[in-house]
């Protein structure tokens, strides 16, 4: 019953470009990016982590020493951003008029990105494979080491967090545009039983205190509460 703060890097140089970074070098967090996971931070300074993951990509770790100073953030490359393969580095707006668009937006399960001599490629299922199964094993590794209460944080990218998200509420990668992660954002998800509960989505940090009271003990692990939350 680990607890999982995903939080998606802050606002990002590629962001204020408004280009696709993908796996580009050296696309750092802005100032606005900074400000923003400060204050996440600060709504974490009385919560005990057990763990601290993050993309290897420079914008998640730069998240990931501004949210928990001082704390040792492992990195893992299953949950870096999507290999977008020739789409990488090029502008939103030219991107929307290649046909690949509309398939990516409509059918995400058969989207694959082109291939690249710079840059890997691969498919949104792929990725999604990569980072649900990552989330899987890390998450029971936390609990199997400090607890069914235990807390932890993975700092990712938009498309990684919406698969993970898509994937926990059983829409699978069908649904993976039906999600919304902005940049410093929060979303909270518990695996509770052989079911996993999504707490909180695209949040600014506001709903971490509700995510992280446990559900009632008068409620069988994995079940929701019928009528709502009793809090």
């Amino acid at each position: 019953m680990a607890l999982l703060l995903l939080v998606r890097h802050g606002h990002s140089t590629a962001n204020a470009d408004a280009v696709l970074a993908g796996w580009t070098e050296g696309v750092g967090l802005t100032e606005r990016g900074r400000d923003e996971v400060a204050r996440i931070a600060a709504r974490l300074t009385e919560v005990p982590i057990a763990r601290l993951v993050t993309s290897p990509l420079q914008r998640c770790r730069e998240t990931a020493e501004l949210l928990l100073p001082g704390a040792s953030a492992e990195v893992l490359d299953d949950l870096g951003e999507c290999h977008y393969g020739a789409w990488t580095g090029r502008p939103i707006s030219e991107l929307t008029r290649d046909p690949l668009w509309r398939t990516v937006q409509d059918d995400p399960a058969s989207a694959r990105f082109p291939a690249s001599d710079r840059y890997a490629a691969e498919s949104l299922t792929e990725m999604a494979h990569r980072v649900v199964s990552a989330i899987a094993r890390i998450d029971a590794e936390v609990e199997a080491e400090r607890g069914p209460e235990a807390v932890w944080v993975a700092v990712s990218h938009g498309d990684p967090i919406k698969a993970v998200l898509a994937d926990a509420v059983g829409a699978g990668l069908a649904g993976l545009q039906r999600v919304h992660v902005d940049p410093a954002s929060v979303s909270l998800v518990r695996r509770t039983g052989d079911r996993v509960m999504v707490l909180a989505v695209n949040s600014a940090g506001d709903a971490l205190g509700r995510g992280l009271t446990t559900v009632p003990a008068t409620v069988p692990a994995g079940d929701a509460t019928v009528g709502g939350g009793t809090g």
